[in-house]
């Protein structure tokens, strides 16, 4: 097979002496983004190998399992402990609806847990299958880039065996980090979360990003004592500074202990718990203490430096250009690897781009643009396109901003006192829709359907045009008529 290389975006059709390889391409790691770029390669008809880790619920430098973080030990059991998570709090909006829930509701978490494990397995079989299906051969062991073209894989007997590709790509993700402090070998990290064998009374969570929250949430929901500390006065930096307040506010109207510009300084094991002493002089007492400061690429054990594979100093994520190559012409890398945007859909959508670029003919490169996501706190945050605090700094001129907070119809009823917020962010100039935020029930599953508008380049004008499904939540993103304030570039926040 002749080789073709990608020159100033597009494909080489220079013709060089054929070279015989094992395969087309070898891919290390099978998460969601190493699986996409593996079949849809395949079904562009490259020869494809895959290696994995051996599965195992909590990951390790041994272990790991096709489907990666997100099926395993990420977004697909998270999602499903955060909805048992909102059935006790349902319980007891349910009262108000004439439900008498008089008998004693017990929690039972060795069942929940046990399903939540059925459900990976599953997903890990469908996974493999997946994989069977397109023509990809799935190798299980540890894989190691040894040259341009050769990776290695360590076998779990420790054999090793050297296969030759003519592209290889790294899509090994990233894994849970945690931070020097004295005593940190006591606490777990978001793998051990989702796996833990009793469920704690009391929980102490350090940080203050979405995997932070989601787990105070989730705990709560359950019954524990939650205390919650993270670094900023607010938590989920990055996102919406008014959003981040609305979250902030339902985290402590649900029962959730804040602890706002605190740091953990010590832990010690007592007879009663883990003994936490924060920066500020306080100590609490916790039966687990959670670790959720940040997650890093996994690629200490992939032999890339020794290639010439150009690395982030300060992350030891893989430096990709815009079509996800590296600096050597035959390695390619996507998914949290890079530390591009790490969600699981961009990991999809960086294996689809590379798949047309390499095998299809077409260059493509992944849009990171207007990417919509979601924090599955209780009740979830999902958000698209950009803050308020990032169109003013962007804009050229004013920015509009919409908003709309009222009382969920469901709540009217049951009683709970936890406003939905809503906010679009809108170019005074142009009319066009450059964001938009929810905090309440069924956000994510709401702003998907904005998102879509927002790439085709929505106006305000078309938002306000488009009939509403009465009654919902969802009508009000096309009934917000007043502006709530006009900010100009650079310049403060105006109240109108």
């Amino acid at each position: 097979m002749a080789r073709k290389m990608l020159i100033d975006g597009e494909l080489d059709k220079t013709s060089e002496e054929e070279i015989h390889y094992d395969f087309d391409l070898f891919v290390i790691g099978a998460g969601s983004g190493g699986v996409r770029a593996s079949r849809f390669s395949a079904q562009h008809g490259a020869k494809v190998g895959i290696c994995e880790l051996p599965f195992h619920p909590v990951s390790s430098e041994v272990v790991g399992g096709v489907g990666g973080t997100c099926v395993i030990r990420g977004c697909v059991p998270k999602k499903i402990l955060v909805y048992g998570a909102s059935f006790g709090p349902e319980l007891e909006d349910a009262r108000n609806y004439g439900w008498e829930v008089n008998e004693r509701v017990d929690f039972n978490w060795k069942k929940l847990l046990h399903k939540k494990t059925e459900e990976i397995v599953r997903l890990n079989g469908i996974y493999k299958r997946l994989l069977a299906n397109a023509g990809v051969k799935l190798f299980e062991g540890e894989g190691k880039v040894v040259g341009p073209n050769d990776v290695e894989v360590i076998q779990l007997d420790s054999t090793k065996i050297r296969y030759s590709a003519k592209h290889i790509l790294i899509a090994t993700g990233s894994r849970a980090q945690r931070p020097d402090i004295p005593g940190q070998e006591l606490a777990i990290t978001s793998d051990e979360a989702l796996s833990l064998e009793e469920l704690p009374k009391r929980a102490i969570v350090l940080g203050g990003g979405y995997i932070a929250v989601e787990f105070a949430s989730i705990w709560r929901g359950m019954g524990a004592t939650v205390d919650l500390c993270f670094r900023k006065e607010l938590p989920l930096r990055g996102f919406d500074d008014e959003m981040r307040a609305v979250v902030a506010r339902n985290l402590e109207g649900r029962g959730i202990n804040l602890h706002p510009r605190t740091s953990l300084t010590e832990l010690v094991k007592t007879e009663n718990g883990i003994k936490v002493r924060t920066d500020h002089g306080e100590e609490l007492i916790a039966d687990v203490v959670l670790l959720a400061t940040g997650r890093a690429p996994n690629t200490k054990r992939l032999n890339l430096e020794s290639v010439g594979v150009e690395l982030d100093e300060k992350t030891g994520a893989v430096k990709v250009d815009a079509y996800s190559r590296t600096n050597i012409p035959s390695i390619w890398a996507i998914g949290d690897v890079t530390n591009r945007m790490n969600l699981t859909p961009v990991a999809l959508m960086e294996g689809t781009c590379f798949a047309k670029t390499v095998f299809d003919g077409k260059p493509t490169k992944p849009d990171h643009n207007v990417v919509p996501c979601a924090v599955f706190c209780i009740p979830p945050l999902s958000v698209v396109g950009l803050s308020e605090e990032q169109a003013i700094e962007q804009a050229n001129g004013d920015v509009l901003v919409f908003t709309s907070t009222f009382n969920p119809m469901k709540n009217t009823v049951s009683g709970r006192q936890e406003k939905t917020i809503m906010k679009l962010v809108v170019d005074a100039e142009t009319d066009k829709v450059l964001g938009a935020s929810m905090c309440g029930p069924d956000a994510p599953e709401i702003i998907q359907g904005i998102a879509i508008a927002i790439k085709c380049g929505a106006t305000k004008e078309q938002f306000d045009s488009t009939v509403g499904i009465h009654p919902s939540a969802a009508e009000e993103f096309v009934t917000m008529r007043s502006v709530t304030r006009q900010v100009s570039a650079g310049k403060p926040k105006t109240n109108l």
